[in-house]
């Protein structure tokens, strides 16, 4: 009896389908393991978009006050060892008062987003070969995520002190002692002694993060 073999055609067809349909698993699982693996940097992602915008921030805040002369007068708002209007502390445990020169900068930057701050003055001690540091503004620890910004003023001789100590607080200047009169003032900062008009060259540091 003659029998006819059918091809196998239909079999090759099968196991095509078969190879094909364990290809799109494969592919399907890979997929959902780098789904899930990107998952978390959607948090760092977050992270990352906070901190440039803190020390874009940070940056403008100084940017803005030295161009306008208003750092180097937050650098000489100060009169007997330390900040005016600091209270019982030598620094400002957040915005400083409504009278100091940074405080609507600092309030428009930080204020009103919830960025904690800190305000850091870092000066040239032993003829340059120590860096001695004073704090303006102190709000805790920085957290991880936290940004810098930074810039350095040049402190001048001639450049006078804050004078809060008179009778009437509304004739409040700068009328204090000037820079080169050492022996007069109690200033954050020594002289450098490189110059007869340049009292010392100063870095101003703003460490923000979010709260």
């Amino acid at each position: 009896m003659f029998v006819e073999h059918l091809p196998d055609d239909r079999g090759q067809a099968h196991t095509l389908e078969a190879f094909t349909a364990a290809l799109l698993l494969v592919a399907g699982l890979i997929f959902a393991t780098q789904a899930t693996a990107v998952t978390p940097l959607s948090a760092s992602t977050s992270n990352q978009h906070v901190e440039n915008q803190a020390a874009i921030a940070a940056q403008d805040v100084l940017t803005t006050t030295g161009e306008s002369g208003n750092l180097t007068a937050a650098l000489l708002y100060y009169e007997d060892g330390e900040f005016v209007d600091s209270g019982d502390e030598t620094s400002y445990s957040g915005v400083p008062p409504a009278s100091h020169p940074l405080h609507d900068p600092l309030t428009e930057a930080f204020g009103d987003r919830q960025i904690a701050f800190d305000i850091e003055v870092f000066y040239p001690e032993d003829g340059g070969n120590r860096t001695g540091d004073t704090t303006m503004v102190d709000m805790g620890s920085p957290s991880d995520n936290a940004a810098t910004a930074s810039t350095r003023v040049a402190l001048y001789g001639d450049d006078r002190l804050f004078n809060a100590s008179v009778d009437d607080p509304g004739d409040a200047t700068y009328s204090g002692p000037r820079l080169a009169e050492e022996s007069q003032h109690d200033y954050l900062a020594p002289s450098a002694g490189g110059s007869d008009t340049l009292y010392t060259v100063v870095e101003v540091r703003i460490t923000a993060w979010q709260m």
